[in-house]
């Protein structure tokens, strides 16, 4: 019987000792970017004069677990592309698209990142009524911390009126 029990004991130790999540630390897997805002598949627009998009940066740990460090990271953006009009996006600042340390984004210069896709079955090709809108440009966006860059979100900005659209405005709402 007590041959039994040492072994017993000795076999439970030996499990113990190889389970893998046993004596290791939960540590950082990634960095998730994000918006409550509406988005299309990780695009998301800036749309109006002063118009503002909550970005949220989350920290997530091997467990699964995950934490708001939106306060902490440091914001890279990248124009892409161009405006409605084909000239290029303005750079990133304080003047154009600013993310504040809290992570809002607001659309302060004039700028449309949107076209109204052509309906090529009216005679002559005119915008689409209602709109179907494309990209010709956007703010590529990602955030850092600790060593990590979270994925890439799109954020296109529809601040001034469209010049194709038969609606007015500047891309969805």
């Amino acid at each position: 019987m007590k041959r039994t029990q040492i072994l017993v004991t000795f076999l439970v130790a030996a499990l113990l000792m190889m389970t893998p999540s046993c004596g290791t630390s939960d540590s950082i897997k990634s960095l998730l970017l994000t918006s409550p805002g509406a988005s299309n598949s990780g695009f998301y627009n800036l749309a109006g004069q002063d118009s503002t998009l909550q970005l949220k940066v989350y920290t997530v740990y091997n467990s699964g677990k995950q934490i708001d460090v939106t306060n902490s990271v440091t914001w890279n953006v990248v124009p892409t592309g161009v405006d409605q009009s084909g000239a290029p996006l303005p750079p990133y600042g304080p003047t154009t698209v600013p993310i504040n340390n809290t992570g809002l984004m607001t659309g302060l210069a004039e700028i449309c990142t949107w076209v109204d896709a052509m309906n090529n079955a009216s005679t002559p090709p005119a915008p689409a009524n209602p709109p179907i809108w494309e990209y010709t440009g956007y703010y590529q966006t990602t955030a850092s911390y600790r060593g990590f860059t979270s994925q890439p979100v799109a954020i296109g900005v529809g601040v001034v009126a469209s010049t194709n659209s038969p609606i007015g405005g500047c891309g969805p709402s």
